[in-house]
């Protein structure tokens, strides 16, 4: 379980700037993985700088969280 309230942001895995942080913080050992072996669909950033991996794609932990999830489109 996840405390909602100090989630900063929840993002797809998939641009090399969430690769680096991801890898980074793998690498200070401040990562979560809560894939189960499965697809990282999401990566959620924790106010005390730690990531958290989920198999769950962002959408759905937004809803599960109870907030708005803010989606931007680059034409």
């Amino acid at each position: 379980m996840i405390n909602a309230e100090k989630i900063i942001a929840i993002v797809g895995p998939d641009s090399a700037p969430v690769r680096r942080m991801v890898q980074g913080a793998k690498e200070k050992r401040t990562a979560i993985d809560a894939t189960q072996g499965r697809k990282t669909k999401a990566v959620l950033v924790m106010e005390n700088g730690s990531v958290v991996l989920s198999a769950l794609t962002p959408e759905t932990l937004a809803g599960r969280a109870g907030v708005s999830l803010e989606l931007t489109k680059e034409d």
